[in-house]
């Protein structure tokens, strides 16, 4: 079954560390865990446990030779976890991860169709002013 992530989710942590994936989110994962990686403009990738392994077979074929596919896969892979989460959604998000994307207090989810990302709520508000310049631009 083809797993389709979409919407835009705002969240909070509790506890400082622990945030809760929406229904819809859970929905399209299919099971009790999902692989969270570092992204590109400092956010988080997840994606499915099964979309994962298919992925990652994708960037291990590419090339060692190339700089910056080296590069890409260094990102990705050095910074993936498997995560389980509770019958609530509920998980904790690794340091690492929300240092990274420079995550506090509030989060967004949001479904990019083949994965999901977790944003700081700050980066997210910062990117969708870029994304609108751009797309106002080109229209």
């Amino acid at each position: 079954m083809l797993m389709v992530f979409f919407g835009e989710y705002e969240m909070t942590l509790t506890s400082g560390t622990r945030l809760v994936l929406p229904k819809k989110v859970r929905e399209a994962i299919g099971g009790n865990e999902f692989v969270l990686t570092k992204g590109f403009d400092m956010c988080l990738f997840g994606y499915g446990v099964g979309d994962w392994h298919q992925r990652s077979a994708e960037f291990m074929s590419r090339s060692l030779i190339d700089t910056e596919q080296l590069g890409i896969r260094r990102m990705i892979f050095s910074g993936a976890v498997y995560i389980k989460y509770d019958e609530q959604g509920r998980f904790v998000l690794p340091k690492p991860l929300s240092m990274y994307a420079q995550i506090q207090d509030s989060v967004v989810i949001a479904g990019v169709g083949d994965h999901f990302e977790i944003w700081g709520a700050e980066q997210w508000k910062k990117y969708l002013n870029s994304a609108q310049k751009i797309v106002e631009h080109k229209s």
